[in-house]
């Protein structure tokens, strides 16, 4: 709930002016309306608390809750209920306060006259151009029911796809921060006091053990610079990728990463076809499909081929031409979409293109957490090993001459 100053007129002709608290404009509207104030001026007032729920109201939801809540809406469209009746109910079982908020105001727009797809234009923190653009095909065809069970379907999808990449990533990334966390202690905490027995004992020190202690002493004497340096580099990164130039080299460099490379490839490549695929047979025109597609492809180089794509249609030239040349879709993916070109059914070859990625997803995710598992343990054993190894070295080698003298 938000407090809004207004100005309006009575039904005597009297000016009349105050606060209320409503939950959105529209609603601050029918409650004057009620009261049987014809609203002039309606603001919302400047007040920390209104500042303080703006920014507690920006919070998005994820790609599986927004599926959730398209396969509940086209559920009860199908079923028949009114439009305004669903987006009741929907707003009634939100729990994010941001959507929640917004589907009220969705609901306020369409009661105004507006189309769902053109209240849903204003919130595009919520809706992509792909949601409103297949709902507007929807609202103007008379499926919108249909377009909507068309849209789960690639939002479920998409948020598996996504899930089963972070899946592969949570090992590796748990096992790289215990690693360093563990080899940070080891260096700034246990080689110290080898060190200080070390030096007691007054003997030469294996190389190996003087290395391990020389990366100790500049670790522990320069730790805020090492600090420094690690936040620089990540801003750095950041602003780097912000860049168009940064962006299409970290994306080059991430497509050809060994073991990595081919996952991302084949996860766009999926990502890629679903979008188009969808659009397509939600009759959105080819040229605001590809745009489309290409906003939503998650990779510069995959942007840049299909951007290509639409210049080329938008000139008389085919799909495939272009998307061949650009050396991002391997052959298969070009050859599918030239008979889907000369077939008439382009949708449903992309389609099929989608479901044979995914499958290669599943694939490269089993073969990616298969390939570092022992590259993870062999790295790990190495450096812990090294380090252990450096550490007792002198131990053991004072222990030999004490035998030796001793015999």
């Amino acid at each position: 709930m938000a407090v809004f100053v207004f100005k309006g007129v009575k039904s005597d002709g009297s000016e009349e002016s105050g606060e209320l608290t409503a939950s959105s404009i529209q609603d601050a509207k029918l409650q004057l309306r009620s009261k049987k104030i014809t609203p002039i001026s309606i603001k919302r007032k400047d007040t920390l608390y209104n500042r303080m729920k703006e920014v507690q109201l920006t919070t998005g939801i994820g790609t599986k809750e927004m599926a959730a809540f398209t396969r509940q809406f086209a559920t009860m469209i199908n079923a028949g209920l009114p439009l305004m009746r669903c987006l009741e109910i929907l707003t009634e079982q939100e729990t994010n306060p941001g959507f929640k908020k917004t589907l009220k105001e969705l609901a306020g727009d369409v009661e105004g006259g507006t189309t769902l797809a053109e209240a849903m234009r204003k919130h595009k923190r919520f809706f992509t151009d792909l949601y409103v653009n297949m709902v507007e095909a929807g609202e103007k065809g008379g499926a919108l029911d249909t377009i909507l069970q068309r849209l789960a379907v690639y939002l479920e999808k998409s948020a598996a796809l996504a899930a089963k990449i972070r899946g592969a990533m949570i090992y590796p990334t748990m096992i790289t921060i215990v690693t360093i966390i563990a080899v940070a202690t080891i260096l700034v905490f246990v080689l110290p006091t080898f060190k200080s027995m070390f030096e007691g004992l007054g003997a030469d020190l294996p190389l190996p053990t003087q290395v391990v202690m020389a990366i100790s002493n500049v670790l522990r004497g320069n730790f805020i610079l090492f600090l420094i340096i690690i936040a620089a580099m990540i801003v750095g990164y950041k602003l780097g990728v912000r860049t168009k130039q940064g962006l299409k080299i970290k994306d080059t460099v991430t497509l050809h990463v060994p073991v990595f490379g081919p996952l991302v490839r084949k996860s766009s490549i999926a990502r890629f076809s679903r979008t188009l695929s969808t659009l397509l047979s939600s009759g959105v025109a080819i040229l605001d499909s590809l745009e489309i597609t290409a906003k939503t492809s998650g990779n510069s180089l995959v942007e840049q081929a299909v951007y290509a794509a639409r210049t080329s249609i938008s000139e008389g030239e085919d799909i495939s031409g272009p998307l061949g040349r650009e050396k991002v879709f391997p052959p298969m993916v070009i050859q599918m979409v030239r008979i889907g070109e000369q077939s008439g059914q382009l949708d449903v070859m992309l389609s099929k293109v989608a479901d044979f990625f995914d499958q290669e997803v599943d694939q490269a995710v089993e073969n990616l957490t298969a390939a570092l598992e022992p590259i993870i343990m062999i790295v790990l054993g190495v450096v812990i090993g090294g380090l252990v190894v450096a550490m007792y070295l002198p131990i053991f080698t004072m222990a030999s001459t004490f035998m030796e003298h001793a015999g």
